[in-house]
């Protein structure tokens, strides 16, 4: 904290006075870091074996059935009951859910979905998967494209702003009429149509949403240009001959963050937001991808399985409500008025 800057400190030291922003800053990341390592928390794979005297890692590697002493090449398949009582003459590390995301539960006796029990700690989806591990895996896929989709839109949009607001005149007024025009598209309606032509993806999709969804700061950005343009010290370095991309990037830049710093955790919660809304009208990730948006289409077909409905709606509730506590501590933090 000693390397930053006088304002920063007290910055910092107003976002930590939000007890509940500052809070949820750390169960937001003990979250994302969780998901992270989800094949670590949630595998149908043994972590680690030791078998006859070898060791083997099937979470990083696959193997045959004739590594552990079968009579087939074919890939090991660690739901089997007879493989399972094999490994059991060794020693063998198992991830605290054993079952990944896309798992099926073959060893119930109840249909599915089937309610939680000691084997699913939240029950089972309508096709036989572990919601646990689903939720874990979801929650990754949905925080790493929310993060990409705002990073990216975000630098688009600073840049289409900070351009606008430096040259301002004819770049100005027709970059606001493009925008205008752009803004206008029905970007729902054209994911559904292009979905129908090219099959959707994770890196599909987050192309689609960055290119209709880049324009959230541009006005924020280019009304900080706008007003710092005419400073006297911008004028001095013009005269200069401080090159415009120096002048944009040392001089105008970093009071247009203090805005763009505050709307990002709220852009991440609307990116997340369209991920599952999409996944949820089936317009998302492919069938068979662990999404929240998908458990809670499930739900919704599922009335007579609760847990299903309840589970993602709380995660999604959780997740979100984290990412508005923060931005508005990032808010307070930044607000002028606070500092009094």
């Amino acid at each position: 904290m000693s390397r930053l800057s006088p304002v920063n400190q007290a910055r910092w030291a107003r976002f930590r006075r939000n007890r509940r922003g500052y809070w949820s800053l750390w169960i937001f990341a003990v979250i994302f870091i969780l998901s992270l390592f989800s094949e670590l928390l949630a595998n149908d794979r043994p972590l680690a074996v030791h078998f006859q005297d070898r060791w083997y890692f099937p979470v990083v590697k696959d193997y045959s059935e004739s590594d552990f002493g079968g009579p087939l090449a074919t890939r090991a398949d660690y739901q089997d009951p007879w493989l399972r009582q094999q490994l059991e003459s060794g020693w063998t590390l198992w991830a605290p859910v054993r079952f990944g995301a896309n798992a099926i539960n073959y060893a119930t006796d109840v249909p599915f979905p089937s309610p939680p029990s000691g084997q699913n700690w939240l029950g089972t989806d309508a096709n036989g998967g572990d919601v646990l591990a689903r939720i874990l895996y979801g929650t990754r896929i949905s925080l790493l494209f929310g993060l990409m989709l705002t990073l990216t839109s975000s630098v688009i949009g600073v840049l289409a702003g900070a351009i606008q607001g430096y040259y301002g005149g004819k770049v100005d007024l027709w970059g606001q009429r493009f925008i205008e025009v752009w803004s206008g598209m029905p970007t729902l309606f054209l994911i559904i149509l292009l979905s129908s032509v090219v099959q959707p993806g994770f890196w599909w999709l987050l192309a689609i949403t960055v290119i209709f969804g880049w324009m959230s700061l541009v006005g924020v950005v280019r009304a900080e240009f706008l007003r710092t343009r005419n400073f006297d010290y911008i004028r001095a370095a013009q005269a200069l001959g401080v090159s415009d991309r120096a002048i944009m990037w040392r001089h105008m830049l970093p009071n247009a963050m203090v805005a763009t710093l505050t709307f990002l955790p709220f852009i991440l919660c609307g990116s997340i937001t369209t991920l599952t809304s999409l996944d949820f009208l089936g317009f998302g990730l492919p069938l068979g991808s662990p999404s929240l948006g998908e458990l809670l289409l499930q739900g919704k077909n599922n009335l007579q399985a609760p847990w299903l409905g309840i589970t993602a709606f709380f995660s999604l509730a959780i997740l979100l409500s984290l990412l508005i506590f923060i931005g508005e501590a990032v808010r307070d933090a930044f607000d002028p008025g606070k500092a009094v």
